[in-house]
């Protein structure tokens, strides 16, 4: 494997130079970009010419580091991007990134300067932000462009569907607003009973119709998630929103069969110590554990300040030599100790799978996620700030 070292750092990420980041940290994450190529060009295939991909960075892109994925998406031609919140996207900008970035979360008026001045497109989703808005930008000479967020029953943000042409009514969108997208979130994507997002589907299309009725053109329409991009071709409209597809998973087990990506991400670390407990001998935080035999033990240098969730102890396991080794004890916050009495010769140093593939067999983020009955979504943002991520192409 080829390592490629982007010149950008990954937002909240560690800021030890890239260079560096191998000899000074014994744990650490590498991300494929080439795997992230593939699990694209496998988005795309399921197009049609004319929809377009906004790909999803939001969480620092779902732990995998913004700013490199945003750039290495770029030079895939991917012209639009979707973040969470409005400094999300002014660190994109700070890093170069010149592309539309969308703002798909709720806005505050004290945003709103910061987001104007970085050129970041807003979503509207409630009638209190127009104002304060167009007040900021009556002196602009051309349109400001702006999405409108539909609420079609994912209970969240949005208007509702009859409301959006009386909204689009305003003289402020016959001035200093644009809108040049309308769009909404589905709820229930991955059931496999598809009657829920059909009926979503059907409200923006409502909302849609009444829109054109007026006399109002909108040239962007997007739903599809990555569960929808995957199950639902009739949502895709003109634009895609993936994320967790990009970055090598299914958003449900039911739909890992129906297409082939790969998990960007591998996270490794090293055995710090090796230690020889006496039946009986505990280990760890309120002795959970303890030894009914002769057990050697090894501590790594991983804890839950990492993101190695403390809802791992006594359950999860890791990949030594293409073997499982069984955690022991509670994870600490700083470190985690695994069974490694059935693989012999351990010895500090001996590299270790977190998540990735080690021989035959691999941990993913599904596996941390079944072990702590949670979403890998969550394994994967809470991968910690302190492991720097190391930008890798694969042959």
């Amino acid at each position: 494997m080829k390592s490629s070292r982007s010149e950008f750092l990954p937002l909240s990420r560690s800021t030890i130079p890239l260079s560096s980041q191998s000899s000074i940290s014994s744990t650490e994450a590498v991300v494929d970009l080439s795997a992230l190529d593939r699990n694209l060009k496998e988005v795309r295939r399921r197009l049609s010419p004319h929809c377009e991909v906004l790909a999803v960075l939001k969480a620092d892109a779902y732990g995998h580091g913004a700013v490199p994925i945003a750039k290495a998406l770029a030079n895939l031609d991917v012209t639009r991007f979707g973040v969470a919140s409005p400094s999300e996207g002014v660190a994109l900008r700070q890093a170069g990134l010149t592309h539309q970035i969308l703002i798909l979360g709720p806005l505050f008026p004290e945003q709103l300067p910061d987001l104007i001045a970085h050129h970041l497109t807003p979503t509207i989703s409630s009638l209190e932000l127009v104002a304060p808005l167009s007040r900021l930008l009556q002196d602009r000479k051309d349109p400001y462009p702006v999405h409108i967020k539909v609420e079609t029953g994912m209970g969240r943000l949005g208007f509702l569907p009859d409301a959006v042409t009386d909204l689009l009514a305003l003289p402020v969108f016959k001035s200093v607003l644009r809108v040049e997208g309308l769009m909404t979130h589905l709820a229930d994507a991955d059931n496999e009973d598809s009657h829920y997002t059909k009926q979503q589907l059907a409200l923006l299309q409502s909302a849609l119709t009444r829109i054109e009725s007026a006399g109002f053109n909108v040239p962007i329409v997007h739903a599809a998630n990555s569960a929808a991009i995957i199950a639902h071709p009739s949502t895709h409209l003109t634009l895609v929103r993936p994320g967790l597809l990009l970055y090598g998973y299914a958003p449900s087990p039911r739909l890992s069969e129906k297409l082939a990506i790969t998990p960007i991400l591998t996270l490794k670390t090293k055995v710090a110590q090796v230690r020889h407990l006496e039946p009986g001998a505990s280990v760890s935080y309120a002795r959970s554990y303890r030894a009914a035999r002769p057990t050697t033990i090894a501590v790594l240098p991983i804890g839950y300040a990492d993101g190695y969730s403390r809802g791992l102890s006594n359950r999860g396991a890791v990949l030594i030599r293409g073997r499982r080794a069984p955690i022991v004890g509670r994870v600490c916050m700083d470190m985690t100790m695994v069974d490694v009495t059935n693989i012999p010769d351990i010895h500090a140093g001996e590299p270790v799978t977190v998540i990735g593939r080690d021989g035959s067999d691999r941990i993913t983020a599904v596996d941390l996620a079944d072990w702590l009955d949670t979403i890998p979504y969550e394994v994967l943002c809470g991968i910690g700030a302190r492991i720097p991520r190391i930008y890798t192409h694969s042959a």
